[in-house]
């Protein structure tokens, strides 16, 4: 765990989810990029990889173990529950393989954080959650790809960007550009606008 921002136990909350073989200390840059007010929490990830960690088993590149996942989701839900009980408010940032843990919380519950980022990464699939029309209704989520990503599939990519902007039934706030599988300063910038409303949204 690396932590940035306001020590105060009751400061919006954001979370933020390092990519698959990276680990907490390097998504916690991003917080320097953010809003100043709320407390920053960097997870390591459960599974040791690569010399780094991951969130989840996969069958393929954006494609988790639904029983990895679930597994792991129960773990993190709990440490939730814990630094963030009902009424402080939580935003959960995600990156690549963070991201699609992100979204694996935001389809089990849609409305438990004040916002979900899906940043350069694809939502859990096929893997054992809902994924029906209107499932996010309430939710608030920020999406961010590149077109020249080729890490992650396009054809995930696609799906991700098709269901939050679409059918998935949430209100959505959306950046793409012409960039590859990494965070540059546009996108940045409009993550930190939107953490910023939904924060003061939620305050």
């Amino acid at each position: 765990m690396a932590h940035a921002g306001s020590t105060d136990p009751a400061a919006p909350l954001v979370v933020l989810l390092h990519g698959r073989g990276s680990d907490e200390r390097q998504i916690l840059t991003l917080a320097g990029h953010l809003p100043e007010g709320p407390a920053y929490a960097a997870v390591r990830a459960p599974i040791a990889e690569g010399g780094g960690y991951a969130w989840f088993a996969n069958r393929g590149i954006g494609r988790p173990v639904a029983e990895s996942l679930a597994e792991n989701l129960a773990w993190f839900r709990a440490w939730l529950d814990e630094v963030a009980p009902s009424g402080r408010p939580v935003v959960l940032a995600g990156f690549s393989g963070g991201a699609a843990f992100a979204g694996g919380l935001l389809l089990a519950e849609p409305t438990r954080c004040a916002g979900v980022a899906v940043l350069h990464g694809t939502l859990p699939f096929d893997a054992g959650l809902s994924v029906e029309p209107g499932r996010l209704e309430g939710a608030h989520t920020f999406v961010a790809q590149g077109d020249g990503d080729h890490v992650i599939p396009r054809e995930l990519l696609d799906r991700t960007w098709s269901y939050l902007t679409g059918e998935s039934g949430a209100t959505t706030r959306s950046h793409r550009d012409a960039g590859g599988h990494g965070l540059g300063a546009p996108a940045v910038g409009a993550l930190a606008d939107w953490v910023s409303e939904r924060l003061d949204l939620s305050r």
